[in-house]
C-alpha cells in the first residue's frame, strides 16, 4: 500500500524541474503554433487535427520526464495553467507585444474578390473558405463584400450591400410594376 502511494504521489523529479519544462515546452508551442499560421487554431482540416493531436502527445514526456505520479502531472498541469493566466493577463496590457504573438487580420476577400495571394500564404483553400461562408449563412462567395482572418483563426464575413437577393426581388417589383402599368394601359 505505501509503494502504491509513493509511486502516485512521491515527485521522481526536483519540483523546480517540474516547473520549468511546463513553461519551455509551452513558450515553444506558442512560437510554433505562431509560425505554423492562423489556420492552425481555428480552420482544422483532418490533417491539421492530427498533428494538434499528436503534438500533443509528443510533448507529453517533454512536460512530465521519467515522471509519472499524480503529483508531477498535477504540479505539471498547474503549472501550464497558471502561465496561460499570467502570458493572458500580461499581453491584454500589452497591445503591441499582443500583435507580435498573435499577429495580424488578413483580409481573404476585398470588394468582393477573393485574394488568392491571402488564401495560398495562409494555406486555406477556396472549398475552405465557402465552407466556412456556408457556415455564416451565405449561399456562395458571391454574397460576400469581405471576409477577414482573424488572428484567433476564425473568419468574419460581410455581405455587399445591397445583397443580390434584395437587388432581385427590387428587380421584380421594378417588372411587376412594369406589368401593371401595361395592364392598365391595354386597357383604356
Amino acid at each position: 500500500m505505501q509503494k502504491m502511494f509513493s509511486d502516485m504521489f512521491v515527485l521522481g523529479l526536483p519540483v523546480l524541474e517540474k516547473m520549468l519544462r511546463p513553461m519551455i515546452v509551452y513558450a515553444f508551442l506558442i512560437v510554433g503554433l505562431r509560425i505554423a499560421g492562423k489556420r492552425e487554431l481555428a480552420q482544422l482540416n483532418p490533417f491539421d487535427l492530427v498533428v494538434l493531436l499528436t503534438l500533443s502527445n509528443t510533448v507529453q514526456n517533454a512536460i512530465i520526464g521519467d515522471d509519472n505520479t499524480v503529483t508531477g502531472g498535477l504540479l505539471g498541469a498547474a503549472t501550464l495553467l497558471a502561465v496561460n493566466y499570467f502570458v493572458v493577463r500580461f499581453l491584454f496590457d500589452h497591445e503591441k507585444l499582443d500583435r507580435i504573438v498573435e499577429g495580424d487580420a488578413d483580409v481573404l476577400i476585398e470588394n468582393g474578390r477573393v485574394c488568392e495571394d491571402r488564401l495560398r500564404s495562409e494555406l486555406i483553400t477556396k472549398n475552405e473558405l465557402v465552407a466556412a461562408a456556408h457556415k455564416q449563412g451565405f449561399a456562395s462567395l458571391d454574397e460576400i463584400d469581405r471576409a477577414i482572418l482573424d488572428p484567433g483563426g476564425s473568419i468574419a464575413f460581410f455581405g455587399k450591400k445591397p445583397t443580390p437577393e434584395f437587388q432581385r426581388h427590387e428587380e421584380l417589383l421594378v417588372r411587376l410594376d412594369q406589368l401593371t402599368a401595361q395592364v392598365a394601359a391595354l386597357k383604356s
